[in-house]
């Protein structure tokens, strides 16, 4: 049982992990010429004077839709390990961990749905950036946590405390 512990919490960590990555880090979109750009600035590309101009993020709804979805699969996720450290110590011995399940599900939810949110909107990051370009790792890094928190969910579910 206690394998199963770590293995269960060593998931939650390495998608927290994932999460705080994908969600801080400046590459969700690589541009070339080693140029990325992140969610927490609207950068255009100024062709005659081959510069950039960047703005905050609030005149771009989807954008902003983006980061809070990213950050409240944060938030969830944390939410999700106290909640299991929680259950861990104090439920009675046979109890299920569904508060714990449901919050990352709500996470991998909040991940996926700013994921694609973003992957809907590519049209409007090549209308406004140099021709090229492609998603960046931290794109990439946040489908990878969707699957994982899904997963860790569905475990959360099933999983009974044994003593």
């Amino acid at each position: 049982m206690s394998f199963l512990l770590l293995v269960v919490s060593a998931l939650h960590i390495l998608i927290l992990i994932l999460l705080f990555v994908a969600t801080l880090d400046k590459s969700w979109w690589t541009l070339p010429g080693k140029e990325s750009l992140n969610l927490w600035s609207d950068c255009t590309w100024i062709s005659h004077n081959e510069t950039w101009l960047c703005r905050d993020v609030s005149e771009n709804g989807w954008l902003k839709a983006v980061q809070a979805l990213m950050v409240l699969s944060l938030i969830l996720c944390c939410l999700s390990f106290i909640l299991f450290m929680f259950q861990l110590y104090t439920m009675r011995r046979g109890g299920l961990f569904y508060a714990t399940g449901f919050c990352q599900l709500c996470t991998s939810l909040a991940v996926f749905t700013g994921a694609l949110i973003y992957a809907i909107h590519v049209n409007e990051i090549l209308s406004k950036h140099p021709p090229g370009g492609s998603f960046g790792y931290c794109f990439a890094l946040a489908w990878v946590a969707f699957p994982l928190a899904l997963a860790s969910g569905i475990i959360y579910i099933h999983l009974r405390k044994r003593e």
